[in-house]
C-alpha cells in the first residue's frame, strides 16, 4: 500500500482561525511544507497498490507524528502531532488546549490511522504479507528547522524491524540504476508501519521513499516541472517491478 501523508494543502476554515499568521505567511508555509503532488507522483494503476491519502495539510495535524508529544522528537521544535511553529521556527498557532488537541486527533489523525490498519489487514488477509511504501518529497534546500543538510536525489528511509535488507537494497539499486544520487536515512530516516503491527509483525514490511522536489517541480512557484512525468514513470516502474518482487 502507498501511504501519502503530506500531499494535501487543505486547511479547514475553523482550523485556519487558530493560526496566528496572515494569508501570505500561510501560503509560504504550505509552499515549503507540503509534499507537493505526491498523491499523483506515486500513484500506480489500480490493483498494484492501495493508496491511503491524508485529506488535510500536515499543518492541521500531522499523521506521521506520535500522538503523545513525550514520544515525539519533533515536539521539541514545535512540530509534534500538532504544529505550533513554522518551517522558519516562527509561531504558527498557539498551543491547543487538551480539548482542542483531542478534537483534532479524533477528526483527522485517528480516522487516518484506522484506514492504514484496514488496508494492512486487507493485504495480510489476501496475501499473507503487506508492503507499506511511505511516499514523501523534500525541499532541495534545507529548511531552517532541519538539522541534516544532505540533499540527494532520493532518500530511502528504513526501519530496523520492518525494512528487510533485501527491500532496502532493491530500492537503492533501482534508483541508482536510473542514474540518481541516493542516500539511506539521510536527510530523513524511518518508515511507517501501522501502529498495531509496529515492531510486532514482520509480515508487514515498510520503506520510505523521499524524492527531492527539485527533480520534479519549481519550488518557488509550486508548479510541476519538465521532469515530472519522467520521475512519475520511474517511481511506477520501481514500485511495480523492483519492490513488488523484492519480498
Amino acid at each position: 500500500m502507498l501511504h501519502i501523508p503530506h500531499a494535501s494543502r487543505e486547511v479547514p476554515d475553523d482550523v485556519r482561525q487558530s493560526f496566528v499568521i496572515d494569508d501570505a505567511q500561510l501560503e509560504l508555509e504550505l509552499l515549503r511544507m507540503t509534499d507537493h503532488f505526491t498523491d499523483d507522483l506515486f500513484l500506480v494503476p489500480t490493483g498494484v497498490a492501495t493508496p491511503v491519502v491524508y485529506p488535510v495539510s500536515r499543518l492541521v495535524c500531522d499523521p506521521e507524528r506520535f500522538p503523545d508529544d513525550s514520544e515525539e522528537a519533533m515536539a521539541a521544535r514545535g512540530m509534534g502531532v500538532i504544529y505550533t511553529q513554522r518551517h522558519d521556527l516562527g509561531p504558527l498557532r498557539d498551543p491547543p488546549s487538551p480539548g482542542e488537541r483531542e478534537a483534532l486527533l479524533d477528526r483527522y489523525y485517528r480516522p487516518h490511522h484506522r484506514a492504514l490498519e484496514d488496508a494492512a489487514g486487507a493485504a495480510l488477509a489476501a496475501h499473507g504479507r503487506c508492503l507499506v511504501i511511505d511516499c514523501h518529497s523534500f525541499p532541495g534546500t534545507p529548511l531552517p528547522y532541519e538539522k541534516d543538510p544532505t540533499r540527494p536525489d532520493i532518500c530511502i528511509g528504513t526501519d530496523e524491524f520492518h525494512t528487510p535488507r533485501v527491500l532496502r537494497d532493491a530500492t537503492l539499486s533501482a534508483f541508482r540504476s536510473a542514474g540518481l544520487e541516493v542516500a539511506i536515512d539521510r536527510p530523513f530516516a524511518g518508515a511507517l508501519a501501522p501502529a498495531s503491527r509496529y515492531q510486532k509483525d514482520r509480515r508487514v514490511a515498510a520503506v520510505m521513499i523521499e524524492v527531492n522536489r527539485s527533480l520534479y517541480m519549481d519550488e518557488e512557484t509550486g508548479e510541476r516541472g519538465p521532469r515530472f512525468l519522467d520521475i512519475k514513470a520511474l517511481l511506477e516502474s520501481v514500485i511495480k517491478s523492483e519492490l513488488a518482487s523484492a519480498l
